[in-house]
């Protein structure tokens, strides 16, 4: 095999957006880069299998993209979100109970982060790597074999190639081939929920207010996007359990447009739905590691988390950030590493666990329950230093 092997510094398996992103700041690091995935991004919001959920970029994954030259591309196109509202309509009605702001200007003078859509991300990174001479993407190709050594990976693509790389960077998600073939082990929590992901525009301007409305089976969010043609938009994940995400998607279009009102509760008046929507499984999971011979976990091959306070994608660029700040010498070393899986699995592992809490919290279902969790964000809220430390650490402080 290393005798037919074509050389790369960095193999990445997987082009989402953490995959995409990673070639971005490895190739703007200098490095010569293969990214390869079984399916071609779609790039455009009608497409056939488009992305339609969306990503927050807090603060610090937007330093990290302005470092490796993306958030010039992305800026542009990204709504800023300068209070996350929590929203609790738990009572016997759904309408809003209790209403709470959590507002950027209790930490500084800039918003918290800024939103777009993932199907639009995928169209601004990859025109940038195609600006980069020394990365390379190949669509319609997978990772078929691993063999990690301590001076190099050898992988098969599924077209027979053979790649040397000196690291190989696993993003190719929850279900990642790479991981399998290191025999990495995870640990998953399962909720019997899934989300419907979609957009829409609304009557009252969202005055880049992000919200949470908890009932029951999960949370209903509303994340700002810029203006559609000429009217508020923003959009909506919206968490229940299995079988009644499964009821709602099936719902005709004027009984899907009430049932979504009444979610609602009214917050951004009435809601129109401008996009199809899109299901997505709702689990969290954690790698028993995140680093082997001459390879790293990252994004939701190493992590994945419900869709709660804008953690998932965000903790995906700090697994980025770290890991080229170490791969300043020689990608994959041993020592780089074993420093890579020491700095994020623990912070992977209790951001997951708080996230984990979160949501079943929003899952309850008796209302004694949902009365509690009012009361507890009520007190977390009034109490000015709390409220600070938690808003810096979602952020992802210390």
């Amino acid at each position: 095999m290393t005798d037919t092997a074509h050389d790369v510094d960095i193999l990445i398996s997987g082009g989402g957006p953490a995959g995409l992103i990673a070639a971005a700041g490895f190739g703007a690091a200098g490095r010569r880069v293969l990214c390869v995935d079984p399916t071609p991004p779609v790039t455009e919001e009608a497409g056939a299998g488009a992305d339609l959920r969306s990503t927050a970029f807090l603060g610090p994954s937007a330093d990290f993209l302005n470092r490796i030259g993306l958030w010039p591309m992305l800026a542009p196109h990204a709504a800023p979100l300068a209070v996350m509202r929590i929203v609790d309509a738990g009572g016997a009605q759904p309408v809003a109970r209790l209403v709470r702001d959590f507002d950027a200007s209790d930490l500084g003078d800039g918003p918290f982060g800024w939103n777009l859509p993932n199907w639009l991300i995928r169209r601004e990174v990859m025109a940038r790597l195609a600006a980069l001479p020394n990365v390379e993407f190949r669509a319609g190709i997978g990772t078929a074999g691993l063999i990690a050594r301590d001076d190099a990976a050898f992988v098969r693509l599924s077209d027979g190639q053979q790649i040397r790389a000196r690291l190989v960077v696993a993003a190719d998600g929850r279900a990642s081939p790479v991981r399998h073939a290191l025999g990495i082990g995870v640990r998953t929590f399962r909720y019997g929920q899934k989300a419907l992901a979609f957009a829409v525009t609304h009557e009252l301007p969202h005055e880049n207010v992000s919200t949470e409305v908890h009932r029951s089976g999960g949370p209903f969010t509303l994340v700002p996007l810029p203006d559609r043609e000429g009217q508020p938009c923003s959009a909506v994940v919206w968490m229940d359990r299995s079988a009644e995400i499964a009821r709602l998607a099936a719902l005709p279009p004027a009984d899907f447009r009430h049932a979504l009102n009444d979610r609602s509760a009214g917050i951004l008046g009435h809601l129109t739905p401008v996009t199809r929507l899109t299901t997505w499984p709702i689990i969290s999971q954690i790698a028993d590691r995140f680093s082997g011979p001459r390879t790293a976990l990252v994004a939701e091959a190493a992590h994945v988390v419900p869709p709660i306070g804008a953690q998932g994608l965000n903790m995906s660029l700090a697994d980025l950030s770290a890991l080229i700040d170490l791969s300043a010498d020689d990608p994959g070393n041993r020592d780089a590493l074993t420093a890579y899986d020491r700095a994020r699995r623990p912070e992977a592992m209790t951001r997951l666990l708080g996230i984990d809490a979160l949501n079943r919290a929003s899952m309850a279902e008796a209302r004694p329950l949902r009365d509690l969790r009012a009361a507890g964000l009520g007190v977390l809220h009034g109490m000015a230093p709390l409220r600070r430390l938690l808003m810096r650490k979602g952020m992802g402080g210390r």
